[in-house]
């Protein structure tokens, strides 16, 4: 078996607003990779990630499709030789675990894989995101497969639209400077389906729907458009606003402990926070044009760095 590293994701924008038509923004980020391996060849075994990878392939048998088929001879063969997923990948912090594990398993035994490598047309990402999503459905219940499509590729993914996405270039991610946007760690791992069951119960009050579709979603699109472009001040304009608009919109999607610390961001132009993923915990994602200031002003809390510019 060949080790293929599977990199986690970062949804920069999109959260909550691609549910009802915006525009979102995702890209791997290679600090946290997950791998498959096998005990044949490697000493260390997590006999968790062993089970679910068992209980996965048993899922997976069941699917009634003809987007994708297994190599199942290789696959049960490896599994008998205890074949997990070594993940460095935190669980339930927003940042595409399972969507790896898919990743890897449709690299490592899909047959006639679709072919990524040259013509990267609509018809094959829509087809990728697909399979993705039957797979994935096995962890979340539901899924819209594009994790596992930016782990697969590895590349960002600019969602227009449910049906229309698009591979992209990001700006931003090409220079070094003391601009950074960077992650917060809560504390503390959240199922998504919770806070989504959250946001649902939301969306049938008619003030928070007609601030989603008048409000977040306008800020969320331009932030999308300016972050690829390149453009840091209309940027950061957008991002306050819409980070304030989740602050006092979106309370238990923010956890209790940081609801303050955002407060303080906002007010002091210091940095912006917003949810990374569906919030409640995990990470929390910061933007700031002065990164040197913000780790004093931040001394107390685990920070990593997504990318600068």
């Amino acid at each position: 078996m060949k080790e293929t590293l599977f990199f986690a994701k970062i949804l920069l924008f999109g959260e909550y607003g691609i549910i009802k038509g915006s525009k979102g923004l995702s890209i791997p980020y290679n600090y946290y990779s997950g791998v498959l391996k096998t005990t044949a060849k490697n000493s260390r075994y997590d006999k968790k990630s062993h089970q679910n990878l068992f209980s996965f392939a048993n899922y997976l048998k069941t699917l009634k499709t003809n987007l994708v088929d297994f190599d199942w001879e290789k696959f049960d063969s490896d599994l008998e030789n205890k074949l997990f997923f070594d993940s460095k990948i935190p669980q339930g912090y927003g940042v595409g675990s399972s969507g790896a594990i898919v990743a890897a398993i449709y690299n490592e035994y899909a047959l006639n894989k679709i072919d990524t490598f040259k013509n990267l047309t609509d018809s094959k990402l829509q087809n990728l995101k697909k399979v993705f999503s039957l797979m994935e459905s096995f962890f979340h219940g539901k899924s819209s497969g594009l994790d596992p499509l930016i782990s697969y590729l590895n590349l960002p993914i600019l969602i227009n639209s449910e049906g229309q996405i698009e591979t992209t270039k990001v700006s931003f991610q090409n220079y070094f400077g003391n601009g950074t946007v960077f992650l917060i760690d809560s504390g503390r791992s959240v199922k998504t389906a919770s806070m989504i069951s959250i946001f649902t119960e939301k969306m049938k009050v008619k003030s928070f729907r007609n601030m989603i579709e008048k409000e977040f979603i306008r800020y969320s699109d331009a932030c999308v458009k300016e972050f690829i472009d390149g453009n840091i001040k209309a940027l950061f304009k957008n991002i306050k606003s819409l980070s304030l608009l989740v602050l006092n919109n979106f309370n238990p999607m923010i956890p209790i402990t940081f609801y303050q610390l955002w407060k303080e961001g906002i007010d002091s132009n210091d940095y912006y926070l917003k949810l990374c993923g569906s919030g409640g915990g995990g990470f929390i994602l910061g933007f700031t044009k002065d990164f040197n200031k913000v780790k004093k002003v931040l001394k107390d809390y685990q920070i990593n760095i997504v990318c600068h510019f």
